[in-house]
């Protein structure tokens, strides 16, 4: 088995790293905390305001939201995380409750954070990237109730957690899977993980296999958060690992509500870009014609 499953494991590192940075700006983090400096903060803020306001604009109840984290364009991935923004109901309007890893307790929970703390974990302070899913009122409103939901949101929670679960299966989860299973559960009114993939599954929800290269099995026999047993051999053996990424729910939500909008934000050297329609934003958050500028001061 370690044979067959070693050349579909180079990409799950990168995610693994990617998705546990989910609880890197917490001060029980995986990595190293992210040192920046004043200046850096203070764009990091501003950012997080222009964030904040196209969500206050939007209307939603809801939104899904996913920042870019460790970089992952080696393996064409810009986002690693995503977690659901809502317009109350938390300590503060448009809060993001998201699944996180703890990685001193070796176990996945739910925390709320405020937009400021959620753009900050990225591992670049310089450039970063937020995608924002602003979804019709038939989608939002149930997902804001079902987010709300604390029993609910907890119910999924599995407390078993791999940055490369298989998104058919019950015996892991990650963040961007809970994300999936909770809006299964708020559009269907199911309660139980079983019956939201089953769900997802029928509406079809299908994550884009991630090719691997094959010197990650190694890695994973010391990383308490990299599992393989959960997916399915015949991907393994073609070098494949399936797994729920932010650009699995925005394809699968753009598919079943057309309506939905998407707005990309990024700050960079030239300051905080805005893309409201159109292809994704350029590496490097370069702006092109079209694109919203918000210049640093």
């Amino acid at each position: 088995m370690i044979r067959r499953a070693a050349a579909a494991l180079g990409a799950a590192l990168g995610l693994a790293v990617g998705t546990a940075h989910a609880a890197s700006v917490l001060p029980q983090g995986c990595d190293r905390p992210l040192q920046i400096d004043a200046g850096q903060q203070d764009r990091l803020l501003r950012f997080a305001a222009v964030v904040r306001e196209q969500l206050a604009g939007s209307g939603s109840a809801a939104a899904l939201i996913a920042r870019s984290g460790t970089d992952l364009s080696r393996f064409g991935l810009r986002y690693s995380h995503a977690a659901v923004a809502l317009a109350d109901g938390l300590d503060l309007p448009w809060a993001v409750r998201q699944l996180y890893y703890d990685c001193q307790e070796r176990q996945p929970r739910l925390y709320d954070q405020g937009l400021a703390g959620f753009v900050v974990g990225s591992d670049n302070p310089a450039v970063g990237y937020v995608r924002l899913l602003l979804l019709p009122p038939e989608a939002a409103e149930p997902l804001a109730h079902a987010t709300r939901d604390r029993p609910l949101a907890l119910g999924l929670l599995n407390a078993r957690y791999s940055a490369n679960a298989y998104p058919f299966s019950t015996s892991y989860q990650n963040c961007n899977q809970w994300v999936a299973e909770l809006l299964a559960a708020a559009l269907s009114g199911v309660r139980r993980r079983e019956d939201a993939q089953a769900w997802l599954r029928a509406e079809g929800y299908a994550p884009a296999p991630v090719p691997a290269s094959p010197w990650l099995m190694l890695a994973g026999r010391f990383v308490p958060w990299l599992h393989f047993h959960d997916h399915p051999e015949e991907l393994l053996n073609a070098g494949l690992v399936q797994t729920s990424l932010p650009d699995s729910l925005e394809a699968f939500a753009q598919r079943r509500w057309p309506a939905a909008r998407r707005v990309e934000l990024c700050h960079g050297p030239q300051g905080i870009v805005l893309r409201t329609a159109g292809p994704p934003l350029p590496d490097g958050c370069r702006p092109e014609p079209g694109d919203r500028v918000t210049p640093w001061l």
